[in-house]
């Protein structure tokens, strides 16, 4: 039976959802590994949204992240509302702006962001369990804002800005170049910096396809 991982999405789209390339390399990082994915995504509007041709936000658009993240998913994506985590062996946030915009504010607080509730009851029954839990590009720091009390090993690459917040929050950061990743074997983390590097997609992917094998080595130790 593959092992099921979930991967929660946070919209559709670098600016103002989940990064896309990340996303869909995600997916295919998991399958090429024997893997079945399970996308999620909170049921909430946006916080705004980017017209991502000019980078501007787009004035009085309005979009739900959970009908946004199924165009990555190609329509299969379940709402975290009252999912059960206990069905999967693993979890995988993608990064883009939306993980810090929609799965917490930490775009608009920083250090002293909060966690979307159902983020945060999912990303902790998964960890609790002891099962891996992995974190891409931004999206580290919403393990150290739910995990920072256990003094996690993560890292968003190299900016000195997010690191700080990063250490605020509890966590230890760990600086990384593009197409590794950081690994935390005692609290069972994996992370790579994605996109918040200046990095070309095929170092992105070399990223998340170490990120996936770690995960998947963690769930047979």
């Amino acid at each position: 039976m593959k092992p099921k991982v979930g991967v929660v999405l946070s919209g559709c789209g670098v600016y103002d959802g989940a990064e896309i390339h990340e996303s869909v390399l995600t997916l295919l990082a998991l399958d090429r590994a024997g893997s079945e994915a399970v996308c999620l995504a909170p049921d909430v509007e946006q916080k705004h949204v980017v017209n991502h041709l000019t980078g501007q936000p787009a004035d009085g658009e309005s979009r739900n992240v959970l009908v946004e993240a199924a165009r990555i998913a190609r329509g299969k994506v379940k709402s975290l509302a009252g999912f059960d985590p206990a069905s999967l062996d693993a979890l995988v946030l993608p990064g883009g702006f939306g993980a810090a915009k929609n799965l917490c504010d930490f775009a608009f607080r920083g250090a002293d962001c909060e966690v979307h509730p159902d983020v945060a009851r999912v990303v902790r029954a998964v960890h609790a369990a002891g099962k891996p839990v992995g974190a891409i590009c931004i999206a580290p720091v919403i393990l150290a804002r739910l995990l920072g009390g256990e003094k996690p090993k993560l890292t968003i690459g190299t900016d000195p800005g997010t690191a700080a917040a990063i250490g605020k929050m509890g966590g230890e950061h760990v600086s990384c170049g593009g197409g590794k990743a950081v690994v935390d074997e005692e609290k069972r983390l994996v992370t790579t910096p994605a996109y918040m590097l200046d990095s070309p997609i095929s170092e992105v992917s070399a990223g998340i396809e170490k990120l996936v094998a770690e995960l998947l080595a963690m769930m047979r130790r």
